[in-house]
């Protein structure tokens, strides 16, 4: 049976815009009678005036706003549910397509405030201390998903830096996130700067070539042990992509000052704290410049894990300075609010299942 032309334009259209490149906004401008340059037009209410609205998009032709109005929306989701710390971190809640939640953390300092992304529903990954991992995978976010955690951020003027370090890997979302990074970098857009954006991985070594290749933010490495059995036993990828392998990608790289590489190593009590370590890690990053950003464990259920302790991870530090590795300790924030990843989302999941389900056990979570 024929279709309409206004079917099948709504069938190519999208339902919301934000998320969409300024290349897509054009199509979609004329796919609906309009002229490219309206597409423009529409990208610049969104990415540089920031509009939540169509109506406020006043110099489109009546007639396109009524038709975008008709059949798509702006696409800016406000998140469901806050978690206020005492020490001003929040960690908000969003509802995604899927059905699912994802969180990002905001966390102001005294000379910056830095929001920490999602780019999953849960994760594939099942790293032994990650809460998301314990809810398995269960959707990719879009590139409009991603950004919306920034868009409808209620801080979101205060932002100076982005780290994707939220639910889910964000490489196994290669090009969602590389999409959502053009967006965010784009001057003649959101215009946030490539420098004051980290990406983290678990080590994807092919899509961290490409990441590595097609932007120029910057790459934030889990490593958590610099031997490969041990590692293994923490972060399954290992058997995957070694870490030999990620490693000789940074230094294939070759970043520069100012797109050093950082190796996240969070400290577990009597895991990976030791001297041996320090002297491994050392050994294993010599002639890379880069920083080890050092962590202490938030705890989670269901982990045989415990973090070092302070004095423990603070003579880490000194042991890797001493022998010339730049060393920082990341401090932990939102405590009080349970702000590990994927503690709040979790939350909801085990509340929607025992609705659904009155008798549902939740000790596994």
């Amino acid at each position: 049976m024929a279709t309409s032309e206004s079917e099948n334009t709504a069938a190519r259209s999208p339902s919301k815009l934000l998320g969409s490149t300024r290349e897509e906004l054009r199509e979609l401008a004329v796919s609906l009678g309009a002229r490219a340059y309206h597409g423009d037009q529409i990208y610049d209410w969104i990415y540089a005036k920031r509009v939540t609205e169509i109506d406020a998009m006043t110099n489109l032709p009546a007639a396109l706003r009524d038709r975008l109005g008709a059949e798509i929306s702006v696409g800016a989701n406000p998140p469901i549910k806050v978690s206020a710390s005492t020490d001003g971190t929040k960690k908000y809640l969003y509802a995604t397509d899927s059905g699912g939640w994802v969180e990002a953390a905001y966390i102001p300092e005294p000379n910056r405030a830095t929001l920490c992304l999602s780019t999953q529903v849960g994760c594939k990954m099942g790293c032994l201390f990650c809460m998301t991992g314990k809810q398995g995978f269960q959707a990719q976010l879009d590139a409009r998903e991603i950004i919306n955690q920034y868009y409808s951020l209620p801080e979101r003027e205060n932002v100076t830096n982005i780290v994707y370090m939220g639910m889910g890997e964000p490489l196994d979302n290669l090009d969602a996130t590389l999409k959502s990074l053009s967006l965010f970098t784009d001057h003649r857009g959101l215009c946030l700067a490539a420098s004051r954006i980290t990406v983290s991985t678990i080590g994807l070594v092919p899509a961290m070539r490409r990441f590595l290749t097609e932007t120029q933010c910057r790459l934030a490495v889990s490593l958590h042990s610099p031997f490969a059995d041990e590692r293994r036993k923490l972060m399954p990828i290992e058997t995957v992509h070694g870490l030999d392998e990620v490693i000789a990608v940074v230094r294939e790289f070759g970043l520069s000052r100012h797109r050093r590489a950082t190796f996240e190593y969070i400290m577990f009590d009597g895991v990976n704290d030791t001297d041996r370590h320090a002297r491994e890690l050392v050994k294993i990053l010599t002639g890379i410049r880069c920083r080890v950003n050092l962590l202490a464990f938030h705890p989670i259920p269901g982990t045989p894990l415990r973090s070092s302790s302070a004095e423990r991870i603070n003579a880490f530090r000194d042991a890797l300075i001493k022998r010339g590795l730049m060393t920082t300790i990341r401090t932990s924030r939102g405590l009080d609010i349970a702000a590990a990843c994927g503690m709040l989302s979790t939350k909801e999941l085990v509340k929607a299942a025992k609705d659904a389900e009155p008798g549902f056990d939740a000790d596994e979570y």
